[in-house]
């Protein structure tokens, strides 16, 4: 009697071959083959150069940052650590990297190695230094870059396959929001072109199938123009597309970014997606079973913990030793602190902060009016002004337009602006939910100086605008003013499309933060403008 084994899927079963049992009733004997194979995918996104456990407003330590992250990656054959952009701008320590030590490259690709990066795909913030830096930090990364709609970027793929060491074959691709390319300044964008992000991602996923492989991964750094729980359309800018690309395209997962808007283990259409909230305060664990042509994913948002990598550690602390003694250097001195406080608060009643901003945009332009808008958390602004109180306030990377604009165009723009406001069942004004969902963007009310505004929210949105006054007189229809607005509200984005007609007269290059660095440098003593844009009349 002869004995074999086969194996499988690590079961070993035992057959006989016997010759006197040719005599006996045949029996089919069918084994299931079990082929099941496992991924686990480590997912951050939206860095935005918090890579220390550290506020740098405040100096204090944070239980977030990329090092507290790779504390908690466990790698083997059988994972995959992936990143969905803009990690290359957002913090005081990328403003001194990118402006005082003229590299803001070779520290996050170091720390991105340590962690064992095997992909990323490239954020719309990443583009704000331009090609060259992109493409230096590329060379730096071990991870590959995934980026299927964007052409002119030396180290930049449309897909990839991996083959793991369970023998998993793992397709993937990335895309980029094509509303980059509205973002940013011309010349930032110089010899990169971006495509649409649904038909760059249709094109990659057909190759990826034409590769025969076991999972489908999409690396989006954009996110969902609809309601994640019910469908509802929130907006049909194009901006974001997630929805669209789980319902249409069949990826088996999609990795989302760009709104920081947390979410975990959803499966919106077939495909299971998630996105972590930025600036690494926490990220994705996603658990990948492939099984006979069917595949099943669950996700979960993890703390980024209070204990961060030792070696990172290392890899921060030169820099920020100097870091730090440049953001305590002071620079000046105003005649009153500038109080933060609620958004909504500030919205109705005004921001000396903001109103600096506007002195700082009007005297470097020369314009007859100029509007702002502050963070989504405005904090105080110190009498005593130091560095570390400029880049932590103004947290764009943002530069200035000037265009040419009439009454009809700063009602529209006054008209969506005062469209953030609402009524609560009570009665009493709150923030529109369109500002809240899907993401929180404060940043999108807009405070003026120059002008002066009165309105009644008791009216219909579109409606709502009473009054403007320029120069102690109701401003005609035909008088034409010159606005001094950042590059991403000229852009229309925000949803103030009425900019993008208004001819442009001048645009700086010139960071705003630079800007206001050097304007309380050159003045020292400094008066902020007390006036109020805006009244209220219910």
């Amino acid at each position: 009697m002869d004995f074999y084994f086969f194996r499988a899927c690590g079961r070993e079963k035992l057959c006989i071959n016997d010759s006197k049992a040719a005599a006996l009733p045949r029996i089919r004997i069918i084994y299931e083959v079990r082929m099941e194979r496992n991924l686990t995918i480590y997912y951050t996104s939206d860095i935005h150069g918090c890579f220390s456990p550290v506020n740098y407003a405040t100096g204090e330590k944070t239980d977030s940052g990329l090092a507290n992250c790779l504390s908690q990656f466990h790698k083997d054959g059988n994972t995959l650590i992936i990143d969905g952009g803009d990690t290359l701008q957002g913090t005081p320590l990328t403003y001194f990297l990118s402006h005082e030590e003229n590299d803001v490259t070779s520290l996050p690709a170091k720390l991105l190695n340590l962690g064992g990066y095997d992909f990323i795909t490239l954020g719309n913030h990443d583009f704000d230094y331009g090609k060259a830096v992109i493409e230096r930090y590329l060379a730096a990364l071990d991870a590959v870059c995934l980026c299927a709609n964007v052409e002119g970027i030396c180290g930049v793929q449309k897909t990839a396959v991996v083959t793991l060491e369970n023998g998993l074959r793992v397709g993937l691709t990335g895309i980029i929001t094509p509303f980059v390319a509205q973002f940013e300044p011309v010349e930032t964008m110089a010899g990169i072109t971006v495509t649409d992000a649904f038909a760059a991602a249709w094109s990659a996923l057909s190759e990826l199938r034409r590769a025969k492989v076991d999972v489908t991964i999409c690396i989006y750094h954009g996110g969902f123009e609809a309601d994640v729980m019910t469908g509802k359309v929130l907006s049909q800018t194009g901006e974001n597309q997630g929805w669209r690309i789980c319902r249409e395209l069949g990826f088996d997962v999609l990795l989302a970014a760009h709104q920081h808007m947390p979410l975990d283990n959803l499966q919106i259409g077939g495909t299971y997606t998630c996105q972590p909230p930025d600036k690494a305060s926490k990220f994705i664990c996603m658990d990948v079973t492939a099984d006979r042509g069917s595949v099943k994913a669950v996700s979960k948002l993890l703390p980024a913990g209070e204990t961060p990598l030792p070696a990172a550690l290392e890899l921060l602390r030169p820099v920020e030793q100097k870091l730090n003694a440049w953001l305590d250097t002071p620079v000046g001195t105003l005649d009153v602190p500038l109080f933060g406080g609620k958004p909504l608060e500030l919205a109705l009643h005004g921001s000396l902060l903001a109103n600096l901003f506007n002195q700082v945009q009007l005297e470097a332009t020369g314009a007859d009016i100029s509007v702002t808008s502050l963070s989504n958390q405005v904090l105080d602004f110190p009498q005593h002004v130091t560095n570390r109180a400029i880049v932590s306030a103004y947290a764009f990377p943002n530069t200035l337009k000037t265009i040419r604009v009439v009454r009809s165009i700063l009602k529209t723009a006054l008209e969506r602006d005062l469209s953030y406001f609402d009524h609560a069942p009570d009665g009493s004004v709150c923030v529109s939910r369109e500002y809240l969902e899907p993401i929180v963007q404060h940043f999108n009310f807009d405070y003026y100086l120059g002008l002066t505004v009165t309105a009644d929210l008791k009216k219909p949105i579109g409606e709502r605008v009473i009054s403007i006054v320029f120069a102690g007189e109701e401003l005609p229809e035909d008088k034409a003013l010159t606005l001094c607005l950042n590059n991403y509200r000229a852009s229309g984005a925000g949803g103030y499309g009425c900019y993008k007609a208004a001819p442009l007269l001048s645009e700086g290059r010139t960071e705003m933060q630079e800007l206001i660095l050097q304007y309380v440098e050159q003045h020292k003593t400094i008066t902020v403008d007390k006036s109020r844009w805006l009244t209220i009349i219910s």
